[in-house]
């Protein structure tokens, strides 16, 4: 009941017909519409499994065990405000739920040794094993720049984009292993910039796993030139300014 009156206040369009074998839903992360959104699209689409970039593959697994543990996990991950994803887990009766989030030590540890090491013998199968080209390389670290309020020196940006390259690439062979598990469709909850189709995780898909269709919906609250397959436009949360206690010391 609190589902159907929460997607009545959400009228989500249809998903593109017929659904891809993966679909990675974005999202602004304290966002509650964004967070309808993904919920809605879970029950039209009826996956399989559901792979959450928030959740380690134990956390992942203790919830899928047992239901009523999803907001002990979600707290034990760092993650705040289970209430934002409340809806999300309503809509996964009979879903298996997968954790993807990254081992924090192995997170740490590429910034010094690189993602294709920490990532494993399928590095070159997502592209973890190449330089990316000058341009693209510092386009993304000035985008990690803005990210993080030019809080942060400069010279730290290289390896939050390794970062960030990883962590793509550990979301998409999760989301694959479901699909080689589970079958179609697998859907993938990240937020926007891993849902992106040029680096995020469709692209990490589509050369590890050409053969896989993917579909990515960004949940966004203003105009935004981010390439995604559909760009769903929600209200802008309220929220104070994150950068504020940074720039203003």
């Amino acid at each position: 009941m609190r589902l159907a009156i929460l997607f009545s206040c959400f009228a989500a369009p249809a998903l593109a017909q017929p659904a891809a074998d993966i679909v990675i839903l974005g999202e602004v992360h304290d966002n509650p519409d964004a967070h309808l959104g993904q919920a809605a699209a879970i029950s039209e689409l009826q996956p399989s499994a559901v792979v959450f970039e928030m959740l380690t593959a134990g956390e992942g697994a203790r919830v899928n065990t047992d239901r009523s543990l999803a907001e002990e996990a979600w707290t034990a991950s760092g993650w705040s405000d289970f209430d934002l994803y409340a809806p999300i887990f309503d809509a996964l009766e009979g879903v298996t739920i997968i954790g993807a989030a990254a081992p924090r030590d192995s997170v740490r540890t590429v910034y010094t040794e690189g993602a294709a090491k920490i990532f494993g013998t399928d590095a070159a199968r997502f592209g973890l094993d190449t330089v990316l080209p000058d341009d693209q390389q510092a386009l993304r670290e000035e985008m990690q720049f803005s990210a993080h309020c030019e809080a942060m020196p400069r010279d730290m940006m290289a390896g939050m984009v390794a970062v960030q390259r990883y962590r793509d690439a550990v979301f998409a062979r999760a989301a694959l292993d479901a699909l080689d598990t589970h079958g179609a469709p697998i859907v993938v909850i990240a937020g926007n910039g891993h849902a992106r189709t040029d680096w995020g995780i469709p692209a990490m898909i589509a050369r590890a796993a050409p053969d896989v269709s993917t579909h990515s919906i960004g949940f966004v609250e203003a105009g935004t030139d981010t390439p995604f397959d559909e760009t769903r436009t929600v209200p802008t949360a309220q929220r104070d300014d994150p950068c504020a206690s940074l720039t203003n010391q």
